[in-house]
Order: C-alpha cells, then sequence, then structure tokens
C-alpha cells in the first residue's frame, strides 16, 4: 500500500469518524428489529411445527442413539463422513483437534494472506469465496445429518460416496485452490478474483446437487417403536393407570387396596398393606415410589422384583414417574387434580342400555383383568387384549363367552364361583378377579354385555339397547 493510499482511506475514517452513528435509537433500532424478526420466527416454527418430545433421559437403553440439536448436526455428521476414510477415520482426535485448530489458525494468517485494504464486499473475494462454501457445507452436512454412513462389505455405496464429496474432498480441494489463487492476485488481481468466484460457485452448487442426491438415494428410515411422551398431567394419569394395571395390579389390586395376593406364582397368600393408604401416601416421596418400583424390596420375604430397565426390569424411568404420578394424584387426599387431569371413568349404564366394548368393556377390562390376562402369566392362555381375543382365545375358546349365556365361563368367574375341571374334579378356574370380586355394577355390566351378545361398537350396543320408556305429560 502506497502513501497516497493509505492517507487516503486515513481521511476517510477520520470523516466517518466524526459523522458516527447513535447508539440510541438508531444502533439499538437496528437490534431490535433483528431480535423481534428471530423471536417471530421462533414463535411460528414452535406453534406450526412444533418440538419433538422424548421420553426422560434413560442410562439404561442401550439402543438409544444420541444426536445434537440440529445446529450441531453438521459437525455430527462431519465425524461420521471421516470416520470413512481409511486409517485415519480411526484417529478421531484429527477431526476433533487438529482440523479445526487448522482452521483456526488460518483465520489468524488470513490477514496476512490478504492485505486488501478496501473493505466493500466486492474487493474482499477470498473472504467471501472460502466463508461461501463453508455456509454451504454446514447446510449440506445438515441435510444428510439423518442418512446412514457405512461402508459394507462390498465397499463405498453410491450414498456414502457422495457424502464423501460433498462433506470432504470438494470443500477441501475448493480451500486449496482458492488460498492458491489468493498468491496469484498479487501479480494479477482480476483474473484470480474471477477464479476464485467461479472455483466458489461451482463447488458450492456441486455440493448441494450432491446432498440432494443422497437424501433421494437414501433408503426410507425404518419406523421405530413409538414411544408415548406424556406432557401434560392429565397424560401421565392415562398412561400411569395403564402401566399400573398392567404391572402392579396384580398383587396390589387395581385400586391399591392390597389384601391377600392370590394366583400369582411365588406371593400366593402373602398379605400386601394397601398402597393407597395414608400411611404410604403421606410418608412417602415420590423419589421414594419411584426408587422401589425401579429396584423392588430385596429384603422382603418374598422380594418385590425389580422393574426398572437398569435393574433388569421393563421399565423406563419415564414410565416408572408416571405410575408415581398416577399414584399420588389418584390416593394422596392433599393431591389436588386439575379438573382438565381426570381420569376417563367407565361409564356408567342407563336403564335398559347395552354396553359395547370399545366404550365400556375396554376399560374395564384393561383396568382389572389385563394384569393377569397377557402374554407370560398362568391364565390358560386366555389373554384379554383385544375384542377377538376375549371372544376366542384360551384354551376354553367357545366358553369363556357365549353370546346370551349365563353359563358363560366369565359370568360364573366374575360372580365368585370356581369353574371346576369334568375329569379331575379340580379346580380348573378360580373367582376372578381372585384378590377381591369387582363391584357390583361392573359385573352386572360384563353380564348384560355377555347376554346382548358381546357388540363390538357403540352403534351395535345402541342397536340393541331397549329405547327409553314414552312420557306422557
Amino acid at each position: 500500500m502506497n502513501e497516497e493510499l493509505k492517507k487516503t482511506v486515513h481521511e476517510k475514517y477520520k470523516i466517518a469518524l466524526q459523522k458516527g452513528e447513535r447508539f440510541w435509537p438508531d444502533s439499538i433500532f437496528k437490534d431490535l428489529v433483528v431480535s423481534f424478526g428471530i423471536f417471530i420466527l421462533l414463535l411460528l416454527l414452535a406453534t406450526f411445527i412444533g418440538i419433538p418430545g422424548e421420553p426422560k433421559a434413560d442410562p439404561s437403553d442401550s439402543a438409544y442413539i444420541p444426536k445434537p440439536e440440529w445446529y450441531f448436526l453438521f459437525l455430527f455428521k462431519f465425524l461420521a463422513i471421516y470416520g470413512q476414510i481409511p486409517v485415519l477415520g480411526k484417529i478421531e482426535w484429527f477431526a476433533a483437534a487438529l482440523i479445526p485448530g487448522i482452521a483456526l489458525l488460518i483465520l489468524f494468517i488470513l490477514p496476512l494472506m490478504d492485505k486488501n485494504p478496501y473493505r466493500h464486499y466486492s474487493r474482499r473475494i477470498l473472504g467471501l469465496t472460502v466463508m461461501g462454501i463453508f455456509v454451504t457445507g454446514v447446510v449440506a452436512l445438515t441435510m444428510i445429518s439423518n442418512v446412514p454412513t457405512a461402508t459394507g462389505e462390498d465397499g463405498m455405496s453410491l450414498s456414502t460416496l457422495f457424502q464423501f464429496l460433498a462433506g470432504l474432498a470438494l470443500p477441501g480441494l475448493a480451500y486449496l485452490i482458492l488460498f492458491g489463487l489468493s498468491f496469484l492476485a498479487r501479480k494479477s488481481p482480476r483474473l484470480a478474483g474471477r477464479a476464485q468466484i467461479w472455483t466458489a460457485s461451482l463447488t458450492s452448487v456441486t455440493i448441494l446437487v450432491l446432498a440432494l442426491l443422497v437424501v433421494v438415494l437414501a433408503p426410507p428410515a425404518e419406523a421405530g417403536a413409538e414411544v408415548e411422551v406424556a406432557g401434560t398431567i392429565a397424560e401421565q394419569m392415562v398412561l400411569g393407570q395403564d402401566l399400573y394395571s398392567v404391572n402392579c395390579a396384580e398383587c396390589h389390586g387395581a385400586e391399591g387396596e392390597g389384601g391377600e395376593v392370590k394366583g400369582v406364582e411365588g406371593f400366593e397368600g402373602v398379605i400386601l398393606d394397601p398402597l393407597s393408604s395414608s400411611d404410604v401416601m403421606y410418608t412417602y416421596t415420590d423419589e421414594s415410589l419411584a426408587n422401589i418400583i425401579a429396584y423392588g424390596q430385596q429384603a422382603s420375604e418374598p422380594a418385590m422384583p425389580p422393574y426398572g430397565k437398569v435393574y433388569g426390569g421393563e421399565l423406563s424411568l419415564s414410565d416408572m414417574d408416571y405410575i408415581v404420578t398416577f399414584m399420588r394424584y389418584s390416593w394422596d387426599d392433599r393431591a389436588e387434580l386439575p379438573a382438565e387431569a381426570a381420569l376417563p371413568s367407565i361409564p356408567a349404564l342407563a336403564a335398559g342400555e347395552a354396553p359395547s366394548y370399545e366404550i365400556h368393556i375396554q376399560p374395564l377390562v384393561k383396568r382389572y383383568c389385563v394384569a393377569c390376562h397377557r402374554a407370560g402369566k398362568e391364565n390358560n392362555n386366555y389373554l384379554m387384549g383385544s375384542y377377538a381375543e376375549i371372544l376366542n382365545g384360551g384354551d376354553n375358546a367357545g366358553k369363556n363367552v357365549t353370546a346370551d349365556s349365563m353359563d358363560s365361563y366369565l359370568i360364573v368367574v366374575i360372580n365368585g364361583t370356581e369353574i371346576l375341571d369334568p375329569k379331575t374334579g379340580g379346580v380348573l378356574i378360580r373367582q376372578m378377579p381372585p384378590s377381591k370380586l369387582l363391584k357390583p355394577e361392573y359385573i352386572d355390566m360384563l353380564t348384560r354385555w355377555i347376554m346382548a351378545g358381546m357388540p363390538e361398537t357403540a352403534a351395535e350396543a345402541q342397536a340393541l339397547s331397549a329405547p327409553p320408556p314414552q312420557t306422557t305429560p
């Protein structure tokens, strides 16, 4: 830079410095406009797209694949692509430390390489082209972050090759060309500038095209197991009630009433204290209840088995929290249940109304029967998880429920009568539920359902219901 140019730049700087820009309202107004725009964008995204919920972090879930937030997905994908490089891909610190270190070093030496005194963007070609390729690479890596990157026995697939080119090879080659052209710029700045612009433009377009091809060629993602995540107390109560019915009601009773355990191997005849009493609800915190569910009670005789995945059970941390929420708001009279969180009860029957499976029997069975009548339990293979299983399942299929017959096994056992084996005279089916009979209104509901022919839908049941009596004024 010659002395005359230095003087010109200095004079322009002094004029701009004298003129300046007011912080209020000029600068702060610009900041407010940008901040408000970002706020509105985030509000729209949260309203119309939403945030996918996940269960509480569970260290026992070895199948869970953690992923960063979306704004770090490009780094996540960069490390995945880097891992495909033979030999070097196994040296993680190259990608995690060396390459970012080189990038920082380039930022420090960039002023020494580009001594251009002009500030207008049209004169800052090297910086703009380098950052243009970088931003394009970030966008491309984010686009393909969910596409698997793997090398099989047959070598690198076409998708993996495109990912390698878009994420590593092309950007790296373009950077070398751009910095090489910066040295040429001292002798022929116009020619070098055009070459840099063309290099950056062609590289960016190629990277985006390859990223789109990767997305198009990607195999359809396998549908993972759907996980219900409860965000409100109402949702937690519903899930908690279902989980309690399946995992706890068999011993502790559907209402937490405790009593003598019947029909549970290893616990036959054991007397359990009620969970729904104030002695339990007042003295045990939510954390204590969750710990008991997770670890069990190993010192008691017989020992309560653990239910948490960490200790070999089937329940996640979120599942156990849902059960505790159900117990707390159902049985602790100090806990005030929000009106919108009230559990859907089993609808009562009106006079002459025929019950249906979808409205009446399904919630009743889920709450009082499924704990025992599910796979893995001693129940004569009679499962009650669906309408078809109730009608046609079990070793005594055809006798468990028979339309319009009071001799149906289900009607007999819910009224407290045992079914005897005609060959041996022993007990074939004991009363159900084993520890305590259902409430009279529920016995009547099941009886009326079977006598009405076991209608499945509300429409079928309505067609069978007696019309309400007509009253005359």
